[in-house]
């Protein structure tokens, strides 16, 4: 299991680093094999500081996050770093930033090899590419010895994607993945996504956009400004929306059978009538720092102070 345990990551900014930028605030979850938590927000709200912190791109200045409860952090030495990458890999947003554009786009296999497959015979790493490329649903012979610009971006991201399954990891931080792809490509890495957590893997998945989370994930964490508002069962938080801004990213996702118009109205009616007991002022909820509670089995949510402007 890839624990969460009360995370929080500090930045020094201004003139000789004099103040603190807290970019993630004692985020507490977890992903589990063959599981996919979503990390939902806007921009800004440290969901790829929170991936970066799983892959050891970015340290953790308060809290743990341990791998079969293992300590990250402690792992000191090219040997036990090897050993985590191993079974916990990352692909990113940009797939064309991973390549190097003078080299072909098959030598990201290469590095894997002399990593950690030294002893493979040729035949053998063969084997495995194709098997790797298969998962993936690539053609061999249409993607290998090709440049990275002779290739789409859904194909290098699953080029990517094939990499890390020639390492047999356990979890994967998919950090926005899709959203530089066409819409035709993303449904086909998210099938992707969906047949790697059917074999047992755990996925980080990391995105802005609420449909794409609620069609993949089982487990659903929202954040603002670095905080964990609202957490739980994906059919709870998207069924059950508790927490103010919660509530508020989903009403603004856009509706196809509706006019921009209309959607306007239905917001200021909701928040002119939201004065019952669990219903906020959208624009005047502040939040309390502080634990989650448990609103309902397997739903947290983050207290807050109705009518109070922030």
């Amino acid at each position: 299991m890839l624990k969460f345990d009360r995370v929080s990551k500090v930045y020094r900014v201004g003139s000789f680093g004099g103040d603190e930028l807290t970019a993630v605030r004692d985020a507490d979850f977890e992903v589990r094999p063959g599981e996919v938590v979503s990390l939902i927000g806007e921009s800004g709200s440290g969901k790829s500081t929170l991936g970066k912190m799983a892959l050891r791109i970015a340290s953790v200045s308060r809290g743990a996050i341990t791998c079969d409860g293992t300590d990250i952090s402690t792992l000191r030495g090219n040997r036990r770093l090897k050993e985590y990458y191993r079974r916990v890999q990352g692909v990113f947003q940009d797939p064309f930033s991973s390549y190097n554009p003078i080299f072909k786009a098959d030598r990201v296999f290469a590095v894997i090899r002399s990593e950690y497959h030294r002893g493979v015979s040729d035949a053998e790493w063969r084997e495995k590419v194709r098997s790797a490329l298969d998962v993936v649903r690539l053609d061999p012979a249409q993607v290998l010895g090709k440049y990275p610009h002779q290739l789409s971006g859904g194909q290098l991201q699953r080029l990517l994607i094939a990499r890390a399954l020639l390492l047999d990891i356990d979890y994967l931080v998919a950090d926005e993945v899709i959203s530089m792809l066409d819409a035709s490509t993303r449904i086909d890495v998210l099938n992707l996504l969906a047949d790697l957590k059917a074999r047992g893997m755990g996925i980080l998945f990391i995105t802005h956009d609420l449909a794409l989370g609620n069609y993949i994930s089982d487990q659903t964490v929202i954040l603002h400004k670095g905080s964990i508002v609202e957490r739980g069962g994906t059919e709870k938080v998207f069924g059950d929306p508790l927490h103010p801004y919660t509530r508020k990213l989903l009403a603004s996702v856009p509706q196809f059978h509706k006019k921009w118009e209309e959607v306007e109205a239905e917001l200021r009616a909701r928040e002119l009538a939201d004065t019952g007991s669990r219903d906020y002022h959208l624009s005047t909820a502040q939040e309390v720092p502080g634990d989650l509670v448990e609103a309902s089995e397997d739903h947290f949510v983050q207290p807050f102070v109705p009518g109070v402007r922030a």
